[in-house]
């Protein structure tokens, strides 16, 4: 049996290294922001103070005389004008000569545009002489956040990729072990004896799963052998005083000739094989033995009219069967016991049969709901019913059929009811094959 594969969205190894991707993401990027917000923070506390570091000396130069503004005593790349008491620009660095002998057009702007680049001011007191306005551009703090935003962009698309893989890879190897146990368990049959799983050598919580799972399975099996041992007892109860009811039931009805007592023989009779199909079941699977008779088909029905009354017969039954009398009966009154079941004691029941050169098929049709859409194949499975049954007639009449060489297959009627389809291979033997049939069969259980 080919283990099933689950779908890699729905594995648990992709939903761990999701979840895995998903915290690292929230992680990474809580981090990385908090890391930026601190960067950015510490360059701009620094450039501030290189702009207030830089207006203070361009303070001092004025002051102490010993230098010119009008040459850029604050270095290459730093704005500066003197405003008088009245607002007028007295000087100004090369790059701001437009300025001079006009109004001071940045009065109260911390950030001001020059020249096309943004530039943070400062200004100084310069004694009763004025004030000295600086401006230092923001060029390379502007392009570090930039640069910090594009790294942590990078980061937030890249690491979730990688994460992602890492995590499904890590997670298979992890949870290996546990996908070995899976496909093992698939393998186990549980009509024979329950077999454990293989414990990982690391015991971890994989191993503690795999543990109890065993545990779990021994006290099964145990509960199934219990089950078997006391359906067997029951069975072998029941079959001695079957085996007496039977004979007596036989003789009876060969001294009377009276028609119950012969329908009573013959449900004894079926009793009889429905114990050895119970006792064979308590045994762990259901064997049973063929033994073939050449018969007509008339004499099938005739038994089959007598175990399920109010059948309706249709088809042709002219013809003669390759079959076990016994084990085919069987098989077709447990489908028309459960059809009568479905059906109630006012609907209508009918046994159909046809015969071609390969097969002989008996079709079994009732007026009853139908069969529950959900069972499926599963109606065939012992102590499974759709009908109120004990749900092994079903069982036993597949096994029938297939030991015959044939099928049982089960559905819905179009026109509504359920409807049982039995087929077995036709008599058309050649007459090597008609010799050799009885002298390898069984004898009849």
């Amino acid at each position: 049996m080919r283990s099933a594969r689950v779908a890699w969205r729905h594995s648990l190894r992709f939903r761990l290294a999701l979840v895995y991707t998903l915290v690292a993401l929230a992680l990474i990027s809580m981090i990385g922001l908090g890391v930026m917000t601190l960067l950015l923070r510490q360059m701009d506390s620094q450039f501030q103070t290189r702009l207030n570091e830089r207006a203070d000396t361009l303070a001092e130069a004025f002051l102490g005389g010993g230098q010119n503004l009008g040459k850029s005593p604050g270095g290459a790349g730093t704005y500066t004008m003197i405003i008088d008491e009245k607002g007028q620009v007295l000087a100004a660095t090369p790059s701001l000569r437009q300025y001079e002998k006009a109004p001071f057009p940045f009065a109260g702007q911390a950030e001001v545009q020059l020249n096309g680049s943004p530039a943070r001011t400062a200004t100084r007191k310069l004694g009763d002489f004025g004030t000295l306005w600086m401006a230092l551009p923001e060029d390379a703090l502007v392009d570090a956040r930039q640069s910090a935003t594009r790294a942590l962009l990078l980061a937030l698309l890249v690491t979730p990729v990688l994460m992602l893989i890492a995590g499904w890879w890590v997670g298979r190897r992890a949870l290996a072990d546990l996908g070995a146990a899976a496909d093992l368990a698939d393998r186990i049959d549980p009509t024979r004896s329950v077999a454990t799983l293989p414990l990982p050598a690391r015991e971890d919580e994989v191993h503690r799963l795999l543990a109890a799972l065993n545990r779990l399975l021994v006290r099964i099996e145990a509960v199934q052998a219990r089950e078997k041992q006391l359906l067997g007892q029951i069975v072998h109860e029941l079959g001695a005083p079957l085996t007496v009811l039977k004979a007596s039931l036989t003789r009876a009805s060969e001294r009377t000739h009276d028609p119950e007592v012969m329908r009573a023989a013959l449900v004894a009779d079926e009793l009889t094989f429905t114990a050895q199909d119970l006792m064979q079941l308590a045994r762990g699977h259901l064997e049973m033995k063929v033994a073939w008779h050449f018969i007509p088909a008339v004499a099938l029905r005739g038994r089959l009219d007598r175990l399920v009354p109010g059948t309706g017969f249709a088809g042709d039954w002219g013809g003669m069967l390759l079959c076990d009398p016994d084990r085919l009966t069987q098989a077709l009154r447990n489908l028309l016991a459960n059809a009568r079941r479905a059906a109630g004691p006012d609907g209508t029941v009918t046994l159909n049969l046809t015969e071609t050169a390969d097969h002989v098929t008996f079709t079994v049709r009732d007026s009853g709901p139908g069969l529950p859409a959900e069972l499926g194949e599963r109606i065939f499975e012992p102590f499974i019913s759709g009908s109120g049954s004990s749900g092994l007639g079903l069982s036993v009449a597949r096994q029938i059929a297939r030991l015959h060489g044939g099928a049982l297959t089960a559905g819905n009627a179009a026109e509504g009811g359920a409807e049982f389809v039995l087929t077995l291979p036709g008599a058309a033997l050649g007459d090597d094959e008609e010799e050799a049939a009885p002298a390898e069969a069984a004898p009849s259980a």
